[in-house]
């Protein structure tokens, strides 16, 4: 998404003093799956259901997680905070919204539920960025990739909550107007080397090129 001049961006150093809260993490594991059949989370990959390699990879980041799903009774296994949308099938953005509603921390992460491949160090960086702004997203050319990216609850739930009263379904509808940090460029290159941190499981070919280049690890 091309970045106007309702976008303000920051300074990407870190400040000397910032009042950290609780940071959660939320995977959205709210969507339809239409393309796959069944339940994405559940997808099995490499002999274990999507959600777990998601699991693995955040492991250790935060204060607290939830997952948002509108299909509680099959992840209730994992044994965490699950929450729905007040709105079942209503998409990303209000998934974002039932996320940020729910969770106590000053910050939240969120992550898609379908993106096996994040590399740790990008994660551990967009973290590292908190009290920078309002949103600490990679973006890929002129592209925000809003469902790996870092919220303050206090700015962007009212924002969302606006979004979604005027009809807005996009991810980044309520991004006008708040602060934004982007990771792009070389910065996002040096954390995300394989180019493989957005890779998404949408359809059976995803799948199995999933399956291969995690046969190749």
């Amino acid at each position: 998404m091309p970045v106007g001049e309702d976008y303000i961006t920051r300074s990407k150093e870190l400040p000397e003093v910032y009042n950290h809260g609780m940071l959660y993490i939320a995977i959205q594991a709210g969507g339809r799956s239409s393309r796959m059949g069944h339940d994405k989370a559940l997808i099995s990959l490499a002999g274990r259901p999507l959600i777990e390699h998601v699991l693995e990879r955040i492991e250790g980041l935060a204060d607290d997680l939830l997952i948002t799903t509108n299909r509680p009774e099959s992840l209730r296994y994992l044994g965490l905070r699950l929450v729905s949308d007040a709105e079942p099938g209503a998409g990303a953005l209000q998934g974002l919204r039932t996320a940020l509603a729910h969770a106590q921390g000053s910050d939240l992460l969120v992550i898609a539920c379908d993106m096996p491949f994040m590399p740790r160090p990008l994660l551990e960086h967009i973290i590292a960025r908190r009290g920078l702004a309002d949103i600490v997203v990679p973006r890929r050319g002129m592209h925000f990739e809003p469902l790996l990216a870092l919220y303050r609850r206090e700015s962007c739930l009212p924002a969302v909550e606006a979004a979604l009263a005027r009809g807005e379904q996009r991810m980044v509808s309520f991004y006008a107007g708040l602060d934004i940090l982007a990771i792009e460029g070389g910065e996002l290159a040096q954390l995300d080397p394989d180019g493989q941190a957005f890779f998404n499981i949408n359809t059976p070919q995803d799948l199995a090129r999933a399956e291969a280049l995690l046969a190749r690890a």
